[in-house]
């Protein structure tokens, strides 16, 4: 990879002045994923200098900036005291310590990355993105748009009673998921649920929630809810696993997830 101008503003409104102006701008998070490329490219916006590296515990939500790296996470006393330290646990089995002292929050979600634990996790909670031009939005309606021109400034977390569980299966624990999904739940009901590493961007299963949150005694309806979820979800080929394969894991995790969160509100 190759770079040919690398600036490091001390604003946001700076950094998007200088990435609206200029078509081949890219804005750097830890950099991590973005130097796996190889590809030349004109400017680089660090923005490491603009005071997005925070994260501030508030009444109702948790709010996280996007300079934060998943290291620091993985360590806030903050975020384990949230969700059982639900938050910190997942984090913490993302391939290894040196990438999660480099991937930052921003880095992770702005890219919309396919085979990411991080985004499938946060889609089991009420999570909203803050864009600089874009304005706030919930992160599962920003994995839908296609915005690009624009500086992902916070994310926040909305603090609840929630019953959680993180799932995933690899070849190895430094390499990419085969499969991810998350799920959680309030009282045994309001469900989140979503699958990652399909291998698409993580998705909500938004028909089988509705589903389960339609029903008594949820654990009595799994295999149905097992049926929805496996038609809804797309699941694809690549070199680490089959299509059929991957549906095979998601029906195996999700009886997983469904039982542990199940079993927490017990």
């Amino acid at each position: 990879m190759r770079i040919r101008n690398y600036v490091r503003p001390r604003t946001v409104e700076e950094a998007y002045r200088i990435i609206s102006e200029n078509e081949r701008a890219v804005v750097l998070g830890g950099g991590s994923f973005l130097r796996l490329s190889f590809k030349e490219i004109d400017t680089v916006v660090d923005l490491q200098d603009v005071g997005l590296d925070f994260i501030e515990e508030k009444e109702d939500v948790v709010d996280i900036g996007s300079m934060v790296t998943l290291g620091e996470l993985e360590r806030s006393d903050v975020l384990k005291k949230l969700y059982r330290g639900y938050i910190p646990k997942f984090v913490g089995i993302i391939w290894s310590v040196q990438l999660r002292n480099i991937a930052t929050v921003g880095g992770t979600i702005f890219p919309r990355w396919g085979f990411s634990d991080f985004i499938t996790g946060l889609l089991a909670l009420n999570v909203d993105v803050h864009l600089y031009k874009s304005g706030r939005m919930k992160l599962e309606d920003f994995l839908k748009t296609r915005i690009r021109k624009d500086i992902l400034v916070k994310i926040s977390i909305k603090k609840e009673e929630r019953e959680t569980s993180f799932q995933f299966l690899r070849n190895s624990l430094y390499d990419f998921s085969l499969l991810n999904l998350s799920l959680s739940c309030k009282k045994g009901r309001d469900f989140k649920l979503a699958v990652g590493a399909r291998p698409g961007v993580a998705k909500p299963a938004e028909k089988t929630v509705e589903f389960l949150n339609s029903v008594d005694e949820p654990l009595k309806h799994l295999k149905k809810a097992t049926e929805i979820l496996l038609s809804e979800i797309e699941f694809g080929d690549d070199f680490r696993a089959s299509r059929e394969y991957r549906k095979h894991l998601a029906e195996v995790l999700f009886k997983r997830a469904f039982e542990e969160v199940l079993n927490h509100e017990g």
